[in-house]
């Protein structure tokens, strides 16, 4: 049977989109599970026209991916389109934000929602759909009938996640060249574990994944990383480090097998670097390049107001160290609608008495599933998920929104604009350019993505 994939991307306006555009990995994973059958894959970021694809390829299925609360309106258009072009085409949605929120879904062009882990609900709804076989039957899903939305009932979560098949990279591979991250360019991406034990409040993952944790095992993580696409490695666990023996043996193995160094980019907490900076030097020798690190707010009542059970101390100190070991630092940090001028001063201060070089900001948003969300919900100025993107304020401001707005792009002016930071920017473009590893197509996306910086509006929709 034919199957398609599509990964929708962000419409107008700049915002991350211009900072970073991963492969679909969850969709090359689904893809890889469907080895039975005939799968392609679209990626919105290099193919725009939905019918002539559904016209040419004609599958019996379509599947969309909507993990991000801010693609949900672009999923749906989506949806519309290859309803409208391919007559009987059976229409299912998937992803952490189609999971979490299924009602958003409840349209006549979706005819049904994929609730959790696909690669093990979407062969089954494949095998149905080929055979006649009863839906209702098959637990995971979320079907669109004439009478309103039907659960079919939750799907346990995988117990081994060696059985995931490794992600079908050939699927994206037309679109290879257009992945990067900031200046990062090749780019590949690798999922090696799913879960956190933590639960902070602004953050829908513990709940997704139902509050457990699961990890390839330390072999299988290393035979994917022998096997990927050349370029920088991002792990996308959301705490690569929560295992940290685990951490240890593949660090181990990538080395004993001799694998080729790479760069590498993980996402740990600031309180175990500081538990186990051997691990980190460790990973260090291998290749380990940058760490992003949630340090969320600089003060311990901010978090705890989004129970962060962490500890400034450790912010600090876990930048310290991974400086002195050579490794960069990308920092998050929360901006609270209610901040002041003053709040915007304190937080542009500590970035740069920290000289902390590459900084995130992003607006307090209440995304559905999370903690935040069921709390503040009634406090919403807008339920438009197209300003869900981090960069919106959908909660009200204490400060005019247009002061508040000009305040939030000038963390970035002041962060980023920087004498010594544009002049080793200058040097990493030059470097990238002369080595071919920098195309103009990319270089256009990533001055895009500068104008974040050097116009307070640039990025924003019109509200």
């Amino acid at each position: 049977m034919r199957v398609l994939l599509i990964q929708p991307r962000p419409g107008a306006g700049a915002g991350y989109k211009s900072l970073i555009a991963v492969e679909p990995l969850g969709l090359e994973i689904v893809g890889a599970a469907l080895q039975d059958h005939t799968v392609r894959l679209l990626d919105m970021l290099a193919e725009k026209n939905i019918a002539a694809a559904v016209q040419e390829f004609r599958p019996r299925a379509v599947g969309i991916s909507c993990s991000f609360t801010v693609d949900v309106q672009q999923t749906l258009n989506v949806a519309r389109e290859v309803k409208a072009a391919g007559k009987g085409v059976f229409i299912f949605v998937g992803g952490h934000h189609a999971s979490l929120s299924p009602e958003d879904f409840c349209h006549p062009a979706v005819d049904a929602v994929v609730v959790g882990e696909g690669e093990t609900t979407v062969p089954e709804l494949m095998a149905a759909l080929e055979g006649g076989g009863d839906l209702h039957t098959i637990p995971g899903l979320v079907l669109n009938t004439g009478e309103g939305q039907f659960f079919t009932g939750e799907r346990p979560l995988l117990k081994v996640l060696d059985d995931v098949p490794p992600a079908d990279r050939s699927l994206t591979a037309p679109y290879r060249r257009h992945y990067y991250l900031g200046l990062r360019r090749p780019f590949v991406t690798l999922e090696t574990a799913r879960g956190c034990p933590h639960r902070c409040n602004f953050c829908s993952i513990w709940r997704f994944y139902r509050g457990r944790v699961r990890f390839m095992s330390p072999e299988r993580v290393a035979e994917e990383v022998q096997s990927l696409p050349p370029g920088d490695v991002l792990f996308t666990d959301d705490n690569f480090l929560a295992d940290v023996r685990r951490a240890e043996r593949i660090a181990a193995l990538l080395k004993g097998r001799g694998v080729p160094r790479r760069r590498y980019i993980i996402q740990a907490r600031s309180d175990t670097i500081v538990k186990h900076p051997d691990v980190l030097r460790q990973w260090k020798e291998i290749g380990l390049d940058q760490v992003f690190i949630g340090f969320e707010k600089i003060d311990q009542s901010g978090m705890e107001h989004v129970n962060k059970q962490n500890s400034v101390e450790n912010n600090e100190k876990a930048l310290h160290f991974l400086k002195s070991i050579g490794v960069g630092v990308y920092a998050s940090f929360i901006v609270d609608p209610d901040f002041t001028i003053p709040d915007f001063k304190k937080l542009i201060d500590y970035v740069k008495r920290l000289k902390i070089a590459q900084p995130q900001f992003s607006i307090l948003t209440p995304l559905p599933g999370t903690e935040l969300f069921a709390k503040l919900k009634d406090r919403l100025t807008t339920t438009n998920y197209e300003f869900f993107d981090l960069l919106h304020a959908v909660l009200p401001t204490q400060m005019p929104l247009k002061d508040f707005y000009r305040e939030f792009a000038e963390l970035y002016r002041r962060a980023y604009l920087r004498p010594g930071h544009v002049i080793n920017t200058m040097k990493w473009f030059v470097h990238r350019l002369l080595t071919g590893q920098l195309s103009l197509e990319h270089l256009k996306n990533l001055v895009a993505g500068v104008r974040l910086t050097a116009s307070p509006f640039a990025y924003l929709k019109k509200v």
